[in-house]
């Protein structure tokens, strides 16, 4: 089932801010000796909900990066942000990572770990609950952060379609 609120969105829309999550240094050893690559995860977003996560290898870390923010621009979503936090709750998963997200009163911060953290961060929210299960690898924990905010449903859609008003999308 397509969701009804995941959009693509072009980069040359927006004004973009990236974040590096991780650079991963990869060896491969040859008979002339070792060579040095890397790999490097990142999120861009312009913090009001639209987010894109991208990743980048060369043997140069700086130019890894770089592919990196190239490859986010290409794969941007349009998120729901509800008064600084997520519309409701909601579970992502991806391979062996499980994350959950949950609404959070005002000024109570981003309480998230490392990759998730800067996933949020980039969608603009302010104030989320959110608790990573399983791998702590930070691509898969990326991946499934993505994977929930690309499931979270705008309730102002949600009341249109439903023909109610927005109280009642909350309240039952």
């Amino acid at each position: 089932m397509a969701d009804i609120n995941t959009k693509r969105v072009k980069s040359s829309d927006t004004d973009l801010k990236d974040r590096l999550v991780h650079v991963n240094r990869v060896t491969k050893v040859t008979k002339g000796g070792r060579t040095f690559s890397f790999a490097a995860i990142v999120v861009v977003g312009n913090e009001a909900g639209v987010v894109g996560y991208g990743l980048g290898k060369a043997k140069e870390a700086t130019t890894a990066i770089g592919k990196g923010i190239e490859d986010a621009k290409k794969n941007l979503i349009k998120v729901p942000v509800l008064k600084g936090t997520v519309p409701h709750e909601q579970i992502g998963k991806y391979s062996g990572a499980k994350v959950f997200l949950k609404p959070a009163a005002p000024g109570t911060g981003v309480i998230a770990g490392g990759a998730m953290r800067a996933v949020l961060e980039s969608v603009g929210i302010k104030d989320v609950l959110a608790k990573s299960k399983g791998s702590s690898n930070p691509h898969s924990v990326v991946k499934a952060t993505i994977d929930a905010l690309q499931h979270m449903k705008d309730p102002y859609t949600i009341s249109k379609l439903r023909g109610i008003e927005m109280d009642r999308v909350f309240n039952g």
